[in-house]
């Protein structure tokens, strides 16, 4: 499979990144990102775009003939009023998805969300009810299939480089949380995936134990 992936400059899209590229049922993989990530494989390509809301026609070309995207790109609402976390959240993925849809109509979708996301849109947590609103709209567009991951605690793959410290810091409590939640590490976020390219999953919103299902 052909596969487009966002986020590689992040610890999920990296993770995932590695992940494809270990994988024999990947044959390519096309890094889209606001900058270039600092890994390099024979199965790797990189496209390099200021927004993924505004693609030109020569960007949009180089997006056809791929059978999914991982879409791995996010940020954390701290800090972030809900006008400027709905642009990157919600604006940014439909964007990019409504154009990868018609380029690509036999394209399967993997989107990741988070662990308690709100799919009503109602609830009182801004985060939650944005995400949730992406999910909702990213199910409606014509792929040929849209899976919402609802990862929580996931741990990295080895050879990760982009872990922040205060993560870093984290994984040292990682036996006391996988007490309370679940874990999942990167390799099985990046396997499930593949698995819902080759032969779907039983629900269009996946949380930790459907992950860990698709993985095994």
């Amino acid at each position: 499979m052909r596969v487009i992936l966002t986020g590689v400059t992040g610890m999920v899209g990296e993770g995932v990144l590695l992940e494809c590229l270990e994988n024999p049922a990947v044959e390519k993989v096309l890094s889209l990102s606001r900058k270039p990530t600092d890994h390099t494989h024979p199965k790797l390509e990189q496209l390099v775009v200021k927004d993924f809301r505004t693609l030109d026609a020569a960007q949009e070309a180089k997006l056809a003939g791929y059978d999914a995207c991982f879409y791995c790109a996010g940020i954390s609402s701290a800090g972030m009023n809900e006008a400027d976390y709905t642009v990157v959240t919600y604006d940014t993925p439909l964007a990019l998805c409504t154009t990868l849809a018609r380029l690509n109509p036999g394209m399967t979708l993997c989107h990741v969300s988070g662990a308690h996301t709100d799919g009503t849109e109602q609830g009182k947590t801004m985060w939650a009810r944005v995400k949730g609103k992406a999910e909702n709209a990213l199910m409606k567009l014509p792929f040929k299939g849209v899976y919402n991951f609802r990862p929580g605690l996931m741990k990295p793959k080895p050879g990760q480089k982009h872990i922040k410290t205060l993560f870093r810091a984290l994984l040292v409590l990682a036996p006391v949380f996988s007490l309370f939640f679940p874990p999942l590490t990167l390799a099985q976020v990046g396997q499930a995936m593949i698995t819902c390219v080759k032969s779907g999953a039983p629900k269009q919103v996946l949380e930790v134990a459907d992950i860990a299902a698709l993985a095994a």
